[in-house]
């Protein structure tokens, strides 16, 4: 494969991706709010993921654009933030859709960043892309809004799949890292209920999964999960084990809200059940390394 773009490629997935591609695309270009340079081969050039400023021109005979580019959702949802949680995923991706447009030769693929919180708070049932249900809050009309922006715009020569991901875990960042911590210290506890669920999977089942997705060009959405969605309490008891400490103190929903005001985070990315399968993935035969959640602990903590 020749050229693969990454748009705001330089934070914790866009490293893992970027390690997992080096050696299958000839060239690498990441899209950066930083400034533009080469490093190790890898070709930085600075963009506001708003408006063109030359860089749009790297998309030039790309053979694959993956799209990252959106503000965390690990802070408090003041309206200042919410609202740029909802316009730094609209605006990268329309300005992006543009630029394909505008592409004498586009990207032969171009899989955006959506989220498997799209789908409503689940103890009781698996969603999957075909029967999941779609529920309504903040957090997900922020997905439909994503998702709308992304397919709105037709593009009839690159194939288009929105990354529907859950909590990818990673030795070096994301979510895995303070949890960890959290268990070493004594207090990996069930949080909230501890009855909700997690969808998760290994950061290098994240990079297969895309790997696979654009050598079998699979188009629409799609979930970048593992199979086996675990529940809080046993997720928290598992990575206990997993770093060998004995108990934790479990965290109730009260002080969890209390506690995510004052480390300025929302108590919402730990309590909503997130059930979600990956139905297309492996009915496409995509098979997992990962599949197990302490697979996936022994792994990471090796």
């Amino acid at each position: 494969m020749n050229k693969l773009i990454i748009a705001a490629g330089t934070g914790f997935l866009g490293q893992v991706l970027v390690n997992h591609f080096k050696d299958k695309f000839e060239e690498i270009v990441i899209l950066t709010r930083g400034k533009s340079q080469t490093i190790d081969g890898i070709k930085y050039v600075n963009w506001n993921a708003r408006t063109f400023s030359g860089w749009e021109n790297e998309l030039e005979n790309a053979t694959v654009l993956i799209n990252l580019a959106g503000k965390s959702v690990d802070c408090r949802y003041t309206q200042k933030n919410k609202k740029e949680i909802l316009l730094s995923r609209i605006e990268s991706t329309k300005v992006l859709n543009k630029a394909v447009l505008n592409c004498k030769n586009p990207p032969k693929q171009w899989l955006n960043s959506s989220t498997s919180t799209i789908y409503r708070f689940s103890l009781d049932k698996q969603m999957d892309e075909i029967d999941g249900e779609i529920g309504n809050d903040f957090s997900i009309n922020v997905a439909l809004s994503w998702e709308k922006a992304f397919f709105k715009t037709e593009t009839p020569n690159t194939l288009k799949t929105a990354l529907r991901t859950s909590i990818v875990l990673g030795k070096k960042g994301g979510a895995f890292i303070p949890l960890k911590t959290l268990a070493k210290i004594g207090f990996g506890g069930k949080q909230g209920k501890g009855n909700q669920f997690i969808s998760w999977i290994h950061e290098e089942d994240f990079a297969n999964a895309i790997d696979f997705i654009i050598e079998k060009e699979i188009t629409g959405v799609i979930n970048v999960v593992s199979p086996q969605p675990v529940r809080n309490a046993d997720f928290m008891q598992k990575l206990r084990k997993a770093v060998g400490f004995p108990f934790g103190i479990p965290v109730n929903t009260f002080l969890l809200k209390i506690g995510s005001f004052f480390i300025r985070t929302e108590a919402e990315l730990v309590l909503k059940s997130r059930n979600v399968i990956p139905k297309r993935l492996l009915e496409n035969g995509f098979k997992f390394k990962f599949g197990d959640i302490d697979e996936a602990f022994h792994d990471l903590l090796r």
